[in-house]
């Protein structure tokens, strides 16, 4: 099933259900958006798709129209942003195969030479630990904080970059969208496009600054996709300069093109007792093999990204725009 959340004219947060063409949406009566639906269905022992069956809404709109008119939110938010928790997992990905049978040539040579690096290492940990018997917990990734959820853009937003920023790059993304239940079980609502967003400058300076460079903002959607996931997955990511498209690469994800398993990165993420505060929405990046930074190319302010995955619905399109930090150093005041 695909979902969306929408505002309707009076602007209150209301969940579709997009037909199976994509042309349309079916607009639930029942307002609060997904997180409401996903709370009833907890509630009801439902799936999240069963839910929305059950929610009556005859309305139908134009799905074009509505991306359009910038009306398509994020699929999932939390009443509260400080209640939304957006992470990730990095070094998951194995790219082309012909970028495998490197990969791996590369790590054999390197441990033979004691010249692992510290990533290539916890990469080489993924690939021989990443996937565990089910049930069982398997090597641990990278792990990293963007922020709460005030940090992600809507669908056809501006996609921000704080003037202190040394880059503004895009990284086309699988996105995990969670629920946590009254008692502390996390519910997997599906999945979504996500572009992460990093400043890869800043990354390339010292690994140990990865944390500062993923403060910044992401955007996700327009879709969730509840039930399976298939695990090949093949999208298009693009950067758009006026008319033209001055990059475009075809990018793997899903299991079949990671060396950890998506049940491996949950159990890492939810293993901390307080990424199961009950009620939280948690929004998890999943990683990625295809960067254009990688290929020397720089996003500018105007710029769009544009990530494509068509099994999880309509592309995702944001621009690139550079905004104040609004902080200076001497910022702080003594009380």
């Amino acid at each position: 099933m695909r979902l969306i959340q929408l505002r309707d004219e009076a602007g209150t947060t209301r969940t579709g259900v997009v037909d199976a063409d994509g042309g349309q949406v079916r607009v639930l009566d029942a307002p609060g958006g997904t997180y409401a639906l996903a709370s009833a269905a907890i509630e009801a022992g439902r799936s999240l798709a069963a839910q929305a069956h059950a929610t009556p809404g005859d309305a139908r709109l134009d799905y074009a129209a509505l991306l359009q008119a910038g009306r398509v939110l994020s699929p999932l938010h939390h009443p509260d942003p400080a209640h939304c928790l957006v992470t990730g997992t990095g070094l998951t990905h194995l790219g082309s195969a012909a970028a495998r049978d490197a990969m791996h040539q590369k790590l054999q040579q390197q441990a033979e030479e004691g010249t692992l690096t510290d990533s290539m290492r916890m990469f080489q940990w993924g690939v021989e630990g990443g996937i565990p018997t089910p049930g069982q917990p398997g090597a641990q990734p990278e792990w990293f904080y963007k922020g709460d959820g005030a940090i992600v853009a809507a669908p056809g937003a501006d996609l921000p970059s704080p003037d202190f920023a040394l880059d503004g790059g895009e990284e086309p993304e699988l996105v995990g969208l969670y629920l946590i239940g009254p008692d502390g079980t996390p519910h997997r609502l599906g999945f979504a496009i996500g572009n992460e967003f990093s400043d890869h400058v800043t990354e390339r300076q010292n690994y140990l600054y990865l944390a500062h460079s993923k403060l910044r903002a992401c955007a996700i959607g327009p879709e969730l996709r509840a039930g399976p996931l298939p695990r090949d997955l093949r999208g298009t990511s693009r950067l758009r300069r006026g008319d033209a498209v001055v990059w475009e690469k075809p990018f793997l994800t899903g299991e079949a093109n990671m060396c950890h398993s998506l049940e491996n990165l949950e159990y890492h993420h939810f293993k901390y007792a307080a990424h199961r505060r009950p009620g939280d929405v948690h929004l998890h990046f999943f990683g990625t093999a295809t960067l254009s930074f990688a290929d020397g190319v720089r996003a500018q302010p105007g710029d769009v990204f544009e990530v494509e995955l068509p099994e999880l619905g309509a592309p995702l399109r944001n621009p690139l725009r550079t905004i104040a930090a609004g902080f200076a150093p001497g910022g702080v005041r003594a009380l």
